[in-house]
């Protein structure tokens, strides 16, 4: 799978982790988009064929960013005093995700070991 990770996320050991599991990682600090308003950044990922991977809640209102539009958005929700432990979780959940579903059209928000998933604004979420 193709990923940018949001900057709220671009940690190096994020990245290692994700690309050692078999997935193509650009990050917005590695290519100079920090700060880049939020339709940028998610018209930049349509036109690389990325899904965003984001802390960023705002990618999870569908009326603003339509999953059906974007080769796949993933918000993780962790809490505001996030442990190590809380981020580890989060991201492992991401990976197995990603190995047994496509996030293709899609809007994923992963919080607390679970995935729920959304695919239009049209339609009611599910949860794996």
């Amino acid at each position: 799978m193709k990923i940018k990770l949001d900057e709220n996320l671009g940690s190096l050991r994020v990245a290692t982790r994700l690309r050692l599991a078999g997935h193509d990682v650009a990050t917005v600090r590695e290519q100079g988009l920090i700060s880049a308003p939020d339709f940028e950044l998610i018209n930049i990922c349509r036109d690389e064929g990325r899904c965003l991977v984001t802390s960023d809640r705002g990618f999870g209102n569908r009326l603003r960013f339509n999953p059906a539009n974007y080769p796949g958005i993933i918000v993780i929700r962790v809490p505001s005093r996030a442990s190590f432990e809380d981020w580890r979780e989060a991201i492992e959940t991401l990976i197995l995700g990603l190995e047994e579903a496509d996030v293709t059209g899609k809007l994923w928000i992963i919080r607390q070991g679970k995935i729920q998933e959304y695919q239009s604004i049209e339609q009611q979420g599910t949860e794996q």
